[in-house]
């Protein structure tokens, strides 16, 4: 039977198109080619992520120079690092982030912090050296930065000695290298005076401004050596042309705003003097203010405006406004024992010893949350404002916290509230470390001798009574 074939009435029927597998050929050999070349790193796979470009270290020297310029010191240090780990042969980086490490401890409030920061300072500085012992400006840093380690607080008599030496021959190899460097006159100036040869270090500073006048260090050493020769209008000066090279650095307000405060200092105790005074109070509080105000622009958390501003305040006799002062110091740091022992010592000097006592105790044996609101706010802590406080030690910069907080323990004694056990700790810690020191031995002796008194009186027998005995009723 035939059958006839169904009529594609509905579809077309497919046909072999020779075109249509020409063209899928080349497509698949293509993708074997592209495949190929990726495979071989020729081309780069479009669908892996955008590369972040990395970084130069000519990039971070630049971001670390803005910085500094802005006096955003922390900032400027962490891109010098940054340079450095890309770059760690490179002698001048290690310099500059040396010289801005030891600048940088300015703004510091402890000893120990303060110590630390030229420690590693130093520790750059040397790197910088061992990397370019022919550098001369390698050496003026490390000679620089040896200096400030000199006159650290903690640094003991015969560190400094060893150090100034060291300092002093830093810079003199620098300018054996370049004897027409003005940094290393500088800073060279700066360690003379360090170890009092005055007028050597005049005529080496001025050297240095003939030749560079225009040089940020240069400007403020010789700022440094007119305060330190007791010319402070002059000095005040200097560092405003220092304040012109650096406009942002905050340290160089503080200087300034300190020179008007010693100014203010030198003012006869006179009435008639009184407004010349206050006025010169009025522009260190000033140039103090600047440095919180340009702080606060960059967000930094700086307290050393506030704490000199609060000295200021003190040295007028305004113990309230000074007390506000280190409160705000404290917001910025409420850990800070150096703080509580500054606003100890405003208590003590306002006569509110009541409150003097848990701000020193915070500051020299560290206190618990609770005492650092009594301290701080003299009430208890709200939700989150309590923290815990570590003390400092005893050293060259809370000899005077151990003596006002032993003096005052002392003082306060009575019977039913003897402090005496820890003021007596306190004094004789004092004694032992600083009792060659006349005004020391005095002061402390007399809080023991209050303690002493009061242990006698509570070891003698109460005063007995006499009970008179009633006499017989006569009778008639």
């Amino acid at each position: 039977m035939n059958v006839v074939p169904r009529r594609p009435l509905f579809y077309q029927p497919r046909r072999s198109n020779i075109y249509r597998v020409f063209v899928l050929l080349l497509m698949v050999l293509g993708a074997l080619w592209f495949w190929q070349l990726t495979r071989r790193g020729a081309i780069r796979n479009p669908f892996l992520p955008t590369p972040t470009p990395t970084r130069t270290a000519q990039s971070y020297l630049l971001e670390g120079e803005t910085y500094f310029t802005a006096g955003y010191l922390e900032a400027a240090i962490t891109a010098y690092r940054e340079a450095a780990r890309l770059e760690p042969e490179n002698a001048q980086i290690w310099a500059q982030l040396a010289r801005i490490q030891a600048y940088s401890s300015n703004s510091l409030t402890t000893d120990y912090e303060r110590s630390e920061r030229l420690k590693q300072a130093l520790e750059s500085a040397n790197q910088a050296v061992a990397l370019a012992p022919d550098d001369s400006n390698a050496h003026a840093i490390r000679a620089f930065v040896l200096d400030w380690n000199a006159t650290a607080a903690l640094t003991t008599a015969d560190e400094r000695a060893s150090l100034l030496l060291q300092a002093e021959q830093a810079a003199t190899r620098a300018l054996q290298l370049d004897s027409q460097n003005a940094l290393a006159m500088a800073f060279y100036a700066e360690i003379l005076i360090d170890q009092q040869k005055w007028s050597q270090a005049e005529q080496v500073i001025q050297q240095a401004l003939e030749r560079q006048p225009d040089l940020l260090d240069v400007q403020r050493v010789y700022a440094y050596v007119l305060e330190s020769t007791m010319r402070y209008e002059q000095a005040i000066q200097a560092y405003q042309r220092a304040l012109e090279l650096a406009p942002n650095l905050t340290f160089l307000y503080i200087s300034i705003g300190a020179n008007y405060r010693r100014l203010a200092l030198d003012v006869p105790a006179d009435p008639a003097y009184d407004r010349e005074r206050a006025l010169l109070y009025e522009q260190a509080i000033t140039y103090f203010a600047r440095a919180a105000d340009i702080n606060k622009q960059l967000q930094i958390k700086d307290p050393v405006p506030y704490i000199a501003i609060a000295k200021a305040y003190s040295q007028q006799g305004d113990f309230f406004a000074a007390a506000l002062n280190i409160r705000k110091a404290l917001e910025f740091d409420p850990t800070n024992a150096d703080l509580y022992g500054q606003l100890g010592i405003i208590y003590q000097r306002a006569r509110n010893y009541e409150s003097a006592i848990p701000a020193l105790q915070c500051a020299l044996r560290g206190c618990d949350p609770e005492t650092s609101c009594q301290a701080r706010f003299v009430r208890s802590c709200r939700e989150g404002e309590g923290v815990t406080v570590t003390g400092l030690p005893l050293s060259p910069g809370t000899v005077d916290y151990y003596l006002v907080y032993g003096s005052v323990l002392a003082a306060l004694s009575r019977p039913e509230q003897n402090y005496c056990p820890e003021a007596v700790s306190v004094l004789e810690e004092l004694l032992a470390a600083y009792g060659d020191n006349p005004i020391i031995a005095q002061n402390a002796g007399v809080g023991l001798e209050i303690c002493r008194s009061l242990a006698e009186s509570a070891r003698q027998p109460p005063t007995p009574y006499l009970t008179p005995t009633p006499l017989p009723t006569p009778r008639p």
